[in-house]
């Protein structure tokens, strides 16, 4: 197919390495020019003719920019894959203007980081009509481990947050109590050990444990994404009414990791805070 990927960062960079690896007639875009293959200078060459296009930015203004350059050049019946973090208020602005232009739109924010995308086992979560979904798996299937459709569009990105509300709130915890052990003079080899015979113990858990062992922040996913994502649960609560506590705890640590420096580094160098060792 022709594909247009929008976005090489850590995520993009790698589906769009696996989709030429599947045969696909790749065009790429970055906002920083980058050598990689089938690289455009310019989001209208690079959408041209595109039967689907994947948006993988940072955020809802990044998703406003591409799209104010994509749309003109949007083939009637394209498919437009919109797969960054954003929010349900954001996904239905972002679905009508597509729509206008004759397109199709699907809400398909994912989960698995790094790794998982190298493994082609990113989980998408959809939003969308079921016909719309349909039409994607062909290309979707194949650098993926589950493709769930959540329901109609705004779904799959109020799911999205809520998953990484979660992660962030065991991470902090993850954190929290290795700092405690650490204080007290417990070792990590006892502290990892004791975990991987808890109920606590977590997925999370044994993807950063090598990280927090030997202190490395290298992103897998980025601080400044996890804080962006908090913010975005945070305003999706309040228009739903419902009070998130940990939340709005969870966005001031953030903060001080943004302010220390640390926006471009893993959201697990949020140890930093607590480590008596740094």
């Amino acid at each position: 197919m022709k594909i247009s990927v929008l976005g090489l960062g850590i995520i993009g960079s790698i589906w769009a390495k696996n989709l030429i690896a599947d045969g696909h007639n790749l065009r790429c875009w970055n906002r920083t020019p980058k050598d990689f293959p089938h690289f455009h200078a310019s989001i209208q060459e690079a959408v041209e003719v595109a039967e689907v296009i994947f948006i993988v930015v940072a955020d809802p203004p990044a998703v406003q920019s591409v799209l104010d350059q994509t749309l003109p050049k949007l083939a009637p019946g394209a498919l437009v894959i919109q797969s960054s973090t954003i929010s349900a208020h954001w996904t239905r602005i972002f679905a009508e203007q597509v729509r206008q232009t004759g397109a199709v739109y699907l809400e398909a924010p994912f989960t698995g980081s790094k790794i998982a995308a190298e493994k082609r086992q990113t989980v998408y979560y959809l939003g969308g009509e079921p016909e719309v979904v349909e039409r994607a798996r062909p290309v979707l299937e194949p650098i993926s481990s589950a493709i769930i459709h959540i329901g109609p569009l705004g779904s799959a990105s109020t799911l999205k947050l809520a998953m990484n509300l979660n992660v962030a709130g065991v991470a902090q915890s993850l954190c929290e109590s290795l700092a405690l052990c650490r204080a007290s003079g417990i070792s990590d080899d006892v502290y990892f050990s004791a975990l991987a015979r808890n109920v606590s113990h977590s997925g999370l858990a044994d993807l950063k444990e090598p990280k927090l062992l030997r202190s490395d922040y290298s992103p897998q996913f980025s601080l400044k994404h996890m804080a962006k994502d908090l913010r975005l649960a945070s305003e999706t609560a309040a228009d739903l009414s419902v009070a998130l506590e940990l939340t709005e705890h969870l966005k001031d640590l953030y903060d001080r990791g943004m302010a220390a420096g640390w926006s471009e580094d893993d959201f697990i160098g949020l140890m930093r805070l607590m480590d008596k060792r740094t």
